[in-house]
């Protein structure tokens, strides 16, 4: 049988035995299922919080708004044809967007609520999203990927590794993940055909789901930056959208509720106060770009146009801390938190300027409060920094190796102070030891060091299992310094072995050190 041959064979046997398929609650059709609805649920509520976290928190300047768009999922939610603990949530987002995660967790961005006109059009928006969730596409999409990848299940359910201030590497990866996946013709052409079918049943006016797919056509064909990373991404429209769901259209009566006049007078704050999240918005770009003039003069702008918004105080908290004025960049940060005690980015942000001015007590509270919220890599690093001036170093190296999972600068700094504190206890775990018997017969090790500080001292462990079955071992000094990134190849002086010691020759570190 051909490797080939049996790779389907295990990948046929995984699918039986972890389901294989299962009727679509929706459409009535079998599909592909690898993900028990158990599962399905557990995702979604172990990934709703922290993804909100990661693109903003939730929007609470208007708390009215969110009980609204509650209110109008809810009436939708009633009449699907899957029962889901449905829950709905605007994130505090400029980008429009909308998605839903696995068991009817569903969010809609600030910026998408304010290009909508109608009830209806919102009714619209979350009919589709509820349509994915209630037909498991996304679900559909993990299994498709399980079985190209060929992964075990357990590897999507519980690998967790963002968006706002690029600081949410460790707290939503699953999930992001999840709601970027582009979603196939047939997944967008169910969720706007049921979409609408829900929204009839509901009583509103089916042809908002037909304006507002002919509004995403012209943004998408105007290419609107904002679009093309939030909605765009992953429901991409076209004509075609547009056609389909005036046939659909046809299908149901005529009229219905269009709640123009309704939605005009919820959404009232939230556009009066849009130009304010405009300004913040271009703040936060000058301060990136350094512009720390322009950046607070549009913070000021937009606090005061929206003074109970806690994204603003947050900005001028950044400001200050940029310009090394940390107790003012303090105050800034203690008023977003009393605006909005829910959100990790200003505890983050309180944590590290109070890490910073040595209050260090003050500092750990609120680095773990934010990592109740979200887990950072900053929060971790500023933490793993505070144990080790406290020299609780087993903590430090705890914290700065969660942190170290990070891939961007701050995980980097955090894996060379890992390293630093680490090292020489464990040297095996940073240098990587290879070792084989070259063309000449020589015992050789490959030593390469993996970490960004430059290695000395360092001692290899070799030993084989020889004729009689004992096990002999030797110790080998490599001289010198060896480089960040760099490998050197030892002689093990283990000449002539024969060919069962060659296969039981092995070779790691004992001893290493950092060179001064």
């Amino acid at each position: 049988m051909s490797p080939i041959s049996k790779y389907w064979q295990v990948l046929l046997a995984m699918v039986a035995l972890l389901g294989g398929c299962a009727v679509n609650p929706v459409t009535g059709e079998k599909e592909l299922s690898l993900v028990s609805e158990a599962q399905e649920l557990s995702i979604g509520k172990q990934e709703y919080a922290p993804l909100r976290q990661a693109q903003g928190g939730d929007y609470i300047a208007d708390r009215e708004i969110a009980a609204y768009v509650s209110q109008v999922g809810q009436r939708l939610a009633a009449v699907s044809d899957r029962k889901l603990p449905y829950e709905f949530q605007v994130i505090n987002n400029s980008t429009p967007n909308a998605w839903a995660l696995p068991g009817g967790k569903i969010a809609i961005n600030r910026g998408l609520l304010t290009e909508l006109e109608s009830e209806a059009e919102l009714a619209a928006v979350l009919g589709h999203e509820i349509t994915h969730a209630a037909a498991k596409h996304t679900v559909q999409n993990i299994s498709r990927n399980m079985l190209l990848q060929g992964a075990v299940l357990a590897t999507v359910v519980v690998t967790r590794d963002s968006d706002y201030a690029q600081l949410a590497q460790l707290g939503a990866g699953l999930g992001a993940q999840l709601i970027n996946q582009k979603y196939g013709r047939d997944a967008e052409r169910e969720a706007d055909y049921y979409g609408m079918k829900y929204m009839s049943l509901t009583g509103y006016n089916t042809q908002g789901a037909v304006e507002l797919q002919k509004t995403f056509v012209k943004l998408s064909e105007g290419r609107r930056q904002d679009w093309l990373s939030g909605l765009f991404a992953s429901h991409p429209p076209s004509q075609e959208r547009v056609q389909n769901n005036l046939q659909t259209l046809a299908k149901y009566p005529a009229g219905g509720e269009d709640g123009r006049r309704n939605f005009k007078a919820r959404l009232a704050h939230l556009k009066k106060t849009e130009p304010a999240y405009e300004a913040h918005d271009k703040g936060r770009k000058a301060l990136a770009d350094g512009d720390l003039a322009l950046a607070r003069q549009l913070a000021l702008k937009a606090r005061k146009l929206e003074p109970r918004e806690g994204h603003f105080e947050a900005l001028l908290g950044d400001i200050e801390q940029k310009r090394d004025n940390h107790r003012a960049a303090l105050k800034h940060y203690g008023k977003a938190i009393r605006l909005n005690d829910g959100f990790f980015y200003y505890h983050l942000q309180q944590g590290i300027a109070n890490e910073q001015l040595g209050n260090r007590q003050q500092a750990k509270q609120d680095l773990e409060r934010s990592i109740t919220l979200l887990p950072t890599a900053n929060a971790y690093h500023s933490l793993g920094n505070i144990a080790r001036q406290e020299r609780r170093y087993p903590e430090a190296k705890e914290y700065y190796a969660k942190a170290a999972q990070d891939k961007t600068a701050i995980g980097k700094q955090a894996y060379a102070s890992l390293v630093e504190l680490d090292l020489s206890d464990n040297p095996g775990k940073y240098l990587r030891v290879q070792a084989g018997v070259d063309k000449r017969g020589r015992a050789l090790a490959r030593v390469h060091n993996a970490t960004p500080k430059p290695v000395t001292g360092i001692v290899l462990g070799a030993e084989y299992t020889d004729a009689a079955g004992r096990t002999r071992s030797r110790k080998i000094r490599l001289r010198g310094v060896l480089q960040p990134g760099k490998t050197a190849t030892v002689d093990l002086e283990l000449d002539n072995l024969d060919k069962a010691a060659q296969r039981s020759l092995r070779a790691g570190v004992i001893q290493a050190s950092l060179a001064r």
